[in-house]
């Protein structure tokens, strides 16, 4: 698979929708994570990453604004031991529950499909990144916008390649209905020095009008040390 720029397939693409990115630093050393949502309706743009003690969760920026908190508010972030979780939604919880209890990352998935929201059944996409640097990732989605089916994928990689990540996100292409992401995650360039410039990169070059939150952790491989930056629209 072609190695490509984050920055080139954020810059071409108006509305990947959520997004996660498991990778290595370029020096080896630091595993790295990236976890974005957009929006393209008021409810949610309306929306901002919080920290919690064990990651992050979404929160409505204006309470009196939010019209429906499903699907938008959850937490897309939680350790678990020196794991992490990172979903698009409130498998999340289902995941790192499993976890706890000796079950593997994809028997909990097999227990969730993609999200109840016709016409465009919006893939759930989860992550795993494991305390030695390994990570596996996993789309679950309806068969080509048909519900009456789910589509269950898991990508694993062992051996993390300095430099170098894999970005899975929601969304093909920015069409009505929205088209479910194709094909294996994306091979990409994990480059910057630490989070902060990571974080500046990927929110320089996410859709100005559709960005809503950004979350980027580099966690020291040796210490479990971390390194995180936050993005806000509404700052």
């Amino acid at each position: 698979m072609k190695l490509q720029r984050i920055e080139d397939i954020l810059r071409g693409h108006a509305y990947p929708g959520r997004g996660i990115l498991l990778g290595r630093s370029a020096d080896g050393r630091k595993a790295v994570v990236a976890y974005f949502i957009m929006g393209r309706s008021e409810n949610s743009r309306n929306r901002i990453f919080e920290e919690t003690e064990d990651g992050i969760r979404t929160r409505a920026y204006d309470e009196s604004k939010m019209t429906d908190p499903s699907l938008i508010i959850y937490h897309p972030v939680r350790r678990t031991g020196r794991g992490l979780v990172v979903t698009n939604g409130d498998q999340t919880d289902t995941i790192r529950d499993a976890l706890l209890k000796g079950v593997t990352f994809a028997s909990a998935l097999r227990t969730r499909c993609f999200e109840p929201d016709p016409p465009n059944y919006t893939p759930r996409i989860s992550g795993l990144l494991s305390p030695d640097g390994s990570y596996k990732l996993s789309i679950l989605k309806s068969a080509d916008g048909d519900p009456a089916c789910s589509h269950r994928f898991f990508y694993e990689y062992d051996a993390p390649i300095a430099g170098e990540g894999h970005f899975i996100h929601t969304y093909q292409e920015n069409l009505d209905p929205l088209p479910s992401f194709e094909g294996e995650p994306r091979r990409v360039v994990c480059d910057a020095p630490d989070a902060q410039a990571f974080a500046d990169l990927l929110w320089a070059n996410l859709n100005a009008d559709n960005k809503v939150s950004l979350y980027v952790n580099y966690i020291d491989l040796e210490s479990g040390a971390e390194d995180t930056a936050i993005r806000n629209k509404h700052a």
